[in-house]
């Protein structure tokens, strides 16, 4: 799906993108789509696809912190967090929940609940390798 079939496309940054974008391919089974680089090798814009859409990330700039290490001296950004809550996040729709959820497990990633079922889908919360939450659904059927 090209991002401008989407609507609205989600647009992270990550201290370090290249490990992102290696991370949520193998944890979340996204594929990159494209990559490109400055002239320091420093990812200034990525796209991958997901099941139903695209998602956008980069490295801004070497000052950017990202949600894990905010955590780490503010207060504020560690107490709000302790929600399992998505909190400035990313729903993305999967096609199987279930199976989804347990590569996630399998791969080790910090997750935030089990499956739950709700009037919407069945639904579980993870946060990737920077501290991006991430809300993945199975929608029920119509």
């Amino acid at each position: 799906m090209a991002a401008m079939e989407q609507g609205v496309v989600p647009m992270l940054s990550y201290e370090d993108a290249a490990a992102a974008l290696s991370w949520l391919s193998d944890v979340f089974g996204f594929v990159e789509t494209q990559r490109l680089v400055d002239g320091q090798d420093r990812v200034i814009h990525a796209q991958m696809s997901t099941p139903h859409g695209v998602v956008m990330l980069a490295s801004p700039s070497p000052a950017y912190v990202s949600p894990q290490h905010h955590r780490e001296y503010c207060e504020i950004a560690r107490t709000s967090s302790e929600v399992p809550w998505v909190i400035d996040g990313v729903l993305v729709y999967v096609d199987d929940v279930q199976s989804h959820y347990e590569h996630t497990v399998n791969m080790r990633a910090a997750t935030l609940s089990t499956i739950e079922e709700s009037p919407f889908g069945r639904l579980y919360r993870t946060e990737d390798l920077e501290g991006h939450r991430w809300m993945f659904m199975q929608a029920v059927d119509d």
